[in-house]
């Protein structure tokens, strides 16, 4: 298969498959939303999981704003319910990661990394986010020994230990609230003097004797050896330079959108999302995107959930107008 830059592909070896409907790139709340309205409609929809199963949202250890668990659900949880309804209706599964894709002529094309080609009559885009980085001295060489962008996933490893939260939002206080069970202090350290995070979960990380808050600060350097030993901060203010001792960096700044392969083939924005109108349209007729990959704005489990259902309804529509 020759695959060109960008993330097309070449159709000099296009294998005779069957073409699928639908087929939707991503299993986070947008995908199985996208998968379980498209299914009931009786599509037998794809969805191509990517690497991360229940997207970013099944990291979060316990999501408490999606409507219907007054008690709050964990991500894992829910996207397991996701996932088990929109199979229920007929969605099929594929654990591959899409690597490229050609949407210059219907059905669509796409290439898999585990060699599959799958065409597809129409595609929504589920793809996500991926968390952003520091990008400072000693992030990449001690990530996975001490540096984590996910406290769920790590924070046992954390156990009696001192650790730091880079970042001032929701992601950031959740995880750092959820650090508080395992470790015996988590700092946050923040660009600003005031948080970006919801009132509740500021009260909540404020009541907490475990948080404690450093402001208008930023890391310039991971320091350690075979593993996290402290951090380097900066005062914006004062231009103040520290070394502050911790064993633990769990890093929330923002995500980036997973949209690289789709560059040069959908009209994408300056900050990497997709464009798209509001019926989930992309600029290539077929195509819809939902979710992070195209929402720089609200970025939440409900918001993408309704976007992969409007998504899906406006494929299935336009399968209706399109059909020989």
């Amino acid at each position: 298969m020759e695959l060109n830059l960008g993330g097309s592909l070449s159709r000099k070896q296009e294998q005779n498959n069957s073409v699928y409907k639908v087929v939707i790139i991503g299993s986070g709340p947008a995908g199985w939303s996208a998968a379980l309205y498209a299914a009931r409609a009786e599509t037998n929809p794809l969805v191509l999981t990517g690497l991360e199963l229940g997207g970013q949202a099944a990291l979060t250890h316990t999501i408490e704003n999606y409507p219907g668990f007054p008690d709050g659900v964990g991500g894992a949880q829910l996207g397991e319910l996701f996932q088990k309804q929109a199979e229920r209706f007929g969605a099929q599964v594929e654990f591959d990661r899409a690597s490229a894709v050609d949407l210059s002529k219907r059905p669509f094309v796409i290439q898999t990394d585990g060699g599959k080609q799958i065409q597809a009559q129409t595609l929504i885009i589920a793809t996500g986010a991926s968390p952003n980085h520091l990008q400072v001295p000693g992030e990449v060489e001690l990530t996975g020994r001490g540096v984590s962008y996910c406290a769920t996933c790590d924070g046992w490893f954390f156990k009696d230990k001192r650790v730091v939260v880079v970042g001032g939002g929701d992601s950031a206080l959740e995880e750092g609230l959820f650090l508080t069970r395992y470790a015996t202090s988590v700092t946050v350290i923040h660009r600003r003097n005031q948080l970006r995070a919801g009132a509740i979960l500021q009260s909540r990380a404020f009541a907490n004797e475990k948080m404690h808050f450093i402001w208008d600060t930023v890391v310039t350097e991971i320091v350690g050896k075979d593993a996290v030993e402290a951090v380097r901060l900066k005062n914006l203010k004062s231009g103040e330079e520290s070394l502050f001792p911790t064993e633990g960096v769990f890093i929330f700044i923002g995500h980036t959108p997973n949209t690289q392969i789709f560059q040069g083939q959908l009209e994408i924005d300056e900050n990497g999302y997709i464009v798209v109108d509001k019926r989930m349209r992309t600029s290539v007729p077929g195509v819809f995107a939902a979710g992070e990959a195209a929402d720089s704005l609200y970025r939440q489990v409900v918001t993408s959930a309704g976007m992969g259902a409007a998504a899906a309804m406006q494929a299935i529509k336009f399968l209706e107008e399109h059909e020989a």
